[in-house]
């Protein structure tokens, strides 16, 4: 019984269905680069030339130096790799972009890392088995590249031919049928480009030839690969009489017989990892394709691996945002560009990426328009005429086809047109394109024009005097987004105390005023940078008043005219005549 993951490369390629398309021929691969040797990084596309080659470290572009060099074919040659610089290292994530007049591609990021070998992690230990036994030793180190492992036995190199022992890769030395001449020191050789080391060295001995139930040394673990390579499930066991090992799968599928077979005495080795070994594996690339003018344009992108593959899309090599015209499904394998314009015409790339390493597929959308299809629409104007109305103008010049239509429904004599249910104070770009039964023309220059500000409509309002100095002025909301409220003291023309309000306050309280004065309270609302019509009301401050909620009504004022209804003034008028009436009287009665 087993258990096993295998991860996959994500295969997508491009399909290059339009003349001119830009392809990669070459991309950067993964290194690993000692100190002070040089660094080659190959990078060739093809398309229409001239075909221009930048070079990227870490997401930024590579800047050109001493020691750095881009050849004609657009490789980039490092003379001197240098594992610490100042401020930098030559370590790191390399790619390419490739960019012609169609646009722009960006290759798969290539990692870039000093080679090393580390001191042992795991030596072998010694093992004491019976005649006719299994033993196994180990050796663990970490190295960049993958170093090759050599054992050796009392400081000789085991001779490979001996079908008594197996060397998995990473590793691992098994030993079946042990005997007395078996009996000895054994260590390992760990070498790579950069170093090489010796392991510790473990004795095998031997034990009493008796009875032993069978066990398993070292059972099967987890891989994660990629398409192509090798995978070795190991499995050793021990036991007297020397026990059989069979293999399955967990979930009951056949293990097949192309490319397997059994290593050594029992490990499973299964050749050139593909498809049918993962369970899981599907790839769609996206296609070339061309439209015209106002068509919907769709490419889909699936790629499935082990680790599920993240998917990105990029736009002449720049990160693909889903804005305006363009769409994304929510898994990322479908991108949608709606109505296309000249402005989408583009190498459009899905990007998928794991653990594996990342792999992009590329196609371009040509937007063409057929002959003899409507020109677009020239001189077009634009003016507000309200707050929620703007007026489209355009001029037909002599010869233009009289076939030709506006969108909104418009006649083909029609040339102003109002469009009405916009936002105020609102900026709106708009364009003209035409249509015939031969398609769609290119979209007219773009034109900026804002609405007009809707006016805001100011509340009225009512004041209480609190005290002799103090009143609160009170008023309904009214959706204004703010409120500037302010004083003054009759006679005086000038305002004070302004106060600048948030919309949704409804009161304010003025301290600190005269007694024995008469003040005039203004309130004016604001929508936007619009300010409304202001309204205003008067109040007095008498000694000893004998307070009473809303004194002083408020009153619309507009075109500079106020009128005013029940105000304390008025009063203050009216009993002056009467005073001066019965005064009068009694004068003319006493003659």
């Amino acid at each position: 019984m087993w258990k096993r993951l295998l991860g996959v490369t994500l295969l997508l390629q491009g399909v290059c269905a339009l003349a001119g398309d830009l392809s990669f021929l070459a991309e950067p691969a993964d290194a690993a680069v000692i100190p002070n040797r040089p660094l080659i990084l190959h990078c060739h596309a093809e398309g229409e030339p001239p075909i221009n080659i930048t070079w990227y470290k870490d997401g930024e572009p590579l800047p050109r130096g001493a020691h750095t060099q881009q050849l004609r074919n657009g490789t980039l040659r490092i003379a001197n790799f240098q594992k610490r610089r100042p401020n930098a290292s030559d370590a790191g994530e390399y790619g390419c972009a490739a960019q012609n007049r169609y646009g722009r591609l960006l290759s798969r990021k290539a990692k870039v890392q000093v080679a090393f070998l580390s001191h042992f992690h795991v030596n072998p230990q010694p093992m004491a088995v019976p005649v006719g036994g299994a033993a196994r030793f180990q050796c663990l180190t970490t190295a960049v590249p993958p170093a090759t492992i050599i054992w050796e036995r009392n400081r000789t190199a085991l001779i490979p031919s001996d079908p008594r022992f197996t060397v998995l890769p990473d590793g691992i030395l098994q030993i079946s049928g042990v005997t007395r001449d078996d009996i000895a020191p054994y260590r390992c050789l760990a070498r790579n480009g950069a170093n090489s080391r010796h392991s510790k060295e473990a004795w095998l001995t031997l034990t009493d030839s008796t009875h032993q139930e069978p066990i398993i040394l070292s059972g099967p673990q987890n891989l994660t690969l990629t398409v192509h390579q090798t995978a070795i499930l190991e499995c050793v066991s021990t036991g007297n009489p020397r026990p059989v090992v069979s293999w399955s799968r967990l979930d009951g599928r056949s293990i097949g017989v192309e490319g397997v077979q059994v290593l050594g005495n029992g490990n499973l080795m299964i050749s050139d990892v593909a498809v049918k070994h993962s369970g899981v594996y599907f790839v769609q690339w996206p296609q070339s394709v061309t439209h015209t003018p106002g068509d919907n344009a769709t490419f889909s992108c699936e790629a499935q691996g082990s680790p599920e593959p993240k998917l990105i899309w990029l736009k002449n090599g720049k990160s693909l945002i889903p804005q305006g015209n363009t769409r994304l499904s929510a898994d990322n394998h479908t991108l949608t560009i709606l109505r296309v314009t000249s402005a989408d015409e583009a190498l459009y790339q899905c990007v998928a990426e794991n653990r594996a390493g990342t792999i992009q597929a590329s196609a371009r959308l040509a937007v063409t328009l057929p002959q003899d299809a409507p020109r677009a629409p020239e001189e077009v104007k634009a003016e507000p005429i309200s707050a929620n109305s703007i007026q489209v103008l355009h001029i037909r010049k002599d010869g233009d086809s009289t076939t030709q239509e506006i969108q909104e429904a418009l006649s083909k004599t029609t040339f102003k047109h109002t469009i009405n249910n916009l936002e105020p104070s609102t900026n709106y770009i708009l364009f003209l394109r035409a249509y015939s039964p031969l398609g769609a023309s290119r979209d007219s220059k773009t034109i900026s024009v804002t609405t007009l500000g809707k006016v805001p409509k100011t509340p009225a309002f009512s004041v209480t005097v609190l005290n002799e100095s103090s009143v609160r002025v009170s008023w309904d909301a009214a959706g204004a987004h703010r409120y500037r409220l302010e004083y003054r003291r009759i006679p005086s023309t000038a305002f004070q105390g302004t106060q600048t309000l948030p919309g949704n306050q409804t009161s304010f309280t003025f301290h600190g005023l005269e007694l024995s004065s008469l003040y005039e309270i203004k309130l004016v609302a604001f929508i936007a940078g619009e300010e409304g019509n202001s309204t205003s009301g008067f109040v007095s401050l008498k000694p000893n008043w004998n307070v009473a909620p809303d004194l002083a009504q408020s009153c619309s004022c507009e075109g500079g005219g106020v009128t005013m209804s029940g105000l304390v003034l008025g009063i203050h008028i009216t009993v002056a005549c009467i005073v001066l009436c019965l005064l009068l009287f009694f004068v003319v009665h006493w003659k």
